[in-house]
Formats: structure tokens, sequence, C-alpha cells
């Protein structure tokens, strides 16, 4: 295996580490409501805290990883998110429960910022669309782990206790981090640091909010990721709501990440550059349809808008994603902190998303 698909694989182990922990309370939402005393409405407040650290982190994350390079950024975003998971393990009330999540928000912003600044650096033309959409399976699969094996296998297995999954959820992300810190250095990213590094990060902020193509991506990344976290944290609940037992609705909120996986795999690939407005067109428009279809009862209703939203919310983020990295303004050497901006700006959809549904 050549070192750029070791990289490949670092990277997707690290960002299947974030989707692990990033929904590892929605299967065990209403466990904790009771567990701390805590109201749905600060249970929302939680789930959304690591999206509102985001906002603040970002950019921040973008330019560390611009400076210091994706090896060892990325071992750090891998470390406190390892610690996230440590620290809800021990939460005893609202404030500290509060606290693990929003570490989460340190550390998630620089694995997300970083995947992308890290295939950028070592893929090229199709086989890095490729590669794109391959890491973007490591957090689906994570999800799909964590929503269908909590309720039907980990619970019981741990006598009901949800501290103990999510002590296993920190072992698995610091065993990434290490695996991580051992995998070969990307020989080309590294020949880029001294260029990267004499270029003034607040300047190149200040370059690309002023650029159009920009602010549209930036913008669209917002409305995509209320669609995503909102339902990503409350689509188990939601689910629970129409009368289905637990179990049941960890399969159904799998469904969605699944149909993503293969969205992930395929969508990119066909989203060149003269074809990239239809595709997030259509997107878009399998996202509106979903949020229409999951209002219904009916599994004949359901199902098919659980498919629909696997593949709005897996392949709109690679997609844009995907847009800003090859923008010509930006590049390979500005792909870190364009990234941090990227996520920046899309976690404010985040945010909204999980607090207006636990409100």
């Amino acid at each position: 295996m050549t070192t750029k698909f070791l990289l490949l694989l670092g990277v997707w182990l690290l960002y299947g580490s974030f989707g692990l922990i990033a929904t590892s309370l929605a299967p065990v939402a209403e466990m904790i409501i009771k567990d701390l005393s805590i109201t749905h409405g600060e249970m929302g407040l939680i789930m959304g805290a690591w999206q509102l650290m985001y906002i603040f982190s970002a950019v921040p994350a973008g330019i560390l990883l611009d400076r210091i390079g994706s090896k060892k950024a990325l071992a750090i975003g891998g470390s406190l998110i390892a610690l996230s998971a440590l620290a809800r393990a021990g939460a005893s009330d609202f404030g500290e429960l509060l606290a693990s999540v929003m570490l989460f928000g340190l550390g998630g912003p620089i694995i997300s910022a970083g995947a992308p600044k890290a295939v950028v650096s070592a893929f090229e033309g199709s086989e890095r669309r490729l590669a794109m959409g391959i890491y973007m399976t490591g957090p689906a699969i994570g999800a799909i782990v964590s929503l269908t094996l909590t309720n039907s296998f980990l619970l019981p297995s741990f006598e009901g206790d949800w501290r103990s999954v999510m002590l296993l959820w920190s072992f698995f992300a610091l065993l990434a981090t290490l695996l991580w810190l051992f995998l070969p250095k990307s020989s080309k990213g590294e020949s880029e640091r001294d260029i990267e590094t004499r270029e003034s990060q607040t300047e190149v902020v200040s370059e690309l909010i002023r650029k159009q193509t920009v602010i549209l991506v930036l913008i669209l990344s917002a409305c995509v990721f209320t669609f995503n976290h909102g339902l990503n944290n409350w689509l188990p609940e939601l689910l629970k709501a129409h009368g289905f037992s637990s179990i049941f609705s960890g399969y159904l909120a799998a469904l969605p990440i699944f149909v993503g996986i293969i969205g992930s795999l395929v969508i990119p690939r066909l989203a060149t550059p003269t074809r990239r407005f239809r595709i997030l067109l259509l997107l878009c428009l399998a996202a509106f349809s979903s949020s229409l279809l999951l209002q219904f009862v009916s599994l004949h209703v359901l199902v098919p808008g659980l498919v629909l939203q696997g593949l709005a919310r897996a392949s709109l983020m690679t997609v844009l994603i995907l847009t800003l990295v090859e923008l010509p303004e930006i590049g390979e050497k500005r792909a870190g902190t364009a990234s941090g901006m990227f996520f920046s700006a899309a976690e404010m959809g985040g945010l909204l998303g999980p607090l207006t549904l636990g409100i």
C-alpha cells in the first residue's frame, strides 16, 4: 500500500472516531436526561454545544493546520475528541456534560478541516474526488456503529451503563490517534510547509472572505449543516415519537447513513467542475423532499424519506468542500484555512439544527 493510501486510512480512522463520538449521545439521550435530571431543551443545548465551539474554533484550527501541518494537527484533534468522550463518561450534571461536549468542539474542527487538507496534499484529479468520498465514509460508518450497536448490543453488555459506552468510544479515538502518529508522513505535503508558513493567515482570511464564490459556498454550508446536524442528533428520538421501539429506531436512523456511504463513494466522482451545479441542485431537492417525507408514520413513505436524507446529507458536504478547496484562489497551501472557514460558517447552522428540534 502506497504512502498516500496509508495516509487516507489514517484520516478515515480519525474521522470514524469523530462520527462515533459526535453521535454518541443520540441513542442514550433519554437515559441521560433521566440520569442527570435535565430537560429536553438542556439536552438539545448540550447536543449543539460542540457546533457552537466550531463557529469560533474552526478558523484557528485551519490556520493551525496550515502552520504545523496535518500530521501534528490531526494528532492533537484526535487526542481532544478522545478526551471529550472520556469527560462525558464522568459527567455528573448539566454543566459538566456541556463542558465535555464543548471540548469536542475544539478537537473536531481540526479533524474535519484537516481531512480535506491531507487529501488535497496527497491526491490529484479523479483520484482526489474518490479519496474525498472515501474519507467521508469514516464519520458515516462511525455513526452507524454508534446508532445501531448502542441500544441493541453495547448497553445490554454494559448492564445499561451509558458511561461505559462513552469510555469505549474514547478508547477507540485514542487508538486511532496513536495509529495516525505511526503512519508515514506525506512527503508532498511536507514540501509545501515553508511556503505555507510565510503567508499571513489574517491576510488570507481577509482575501478569501471577499470572494463571491467563497461566500456562496459558506452560505450553502450553513444551510446544509442545519439540515444535517438537526437530524443527526434527534432522528432516533423523532422515530421513537412515531411509535417505533428504541432498537428499531436505531436501525432506521442508520439507514440514511448507510445510503450516504454509497453516495459518498459515487456522487463525488461524478461531481466534475462542469456538473457540480446540477448535482448540488439535485441534492438540495433531495434534502427538501426528505424533510417532508419524514413527517409520515407509514414506513412506505418514511423509508424513501430516509434514503433521500442519506443521499443529501453525506454528498452535499463532500461536493461543497471539494468545490471550495479546488477554487483557483485556494488550492493546496490554503486548504486548511479555507476548510476552517467552511466549518466555522457551517456550524452556525449546525448549532441551530439540534437546538431548534430539541425545543
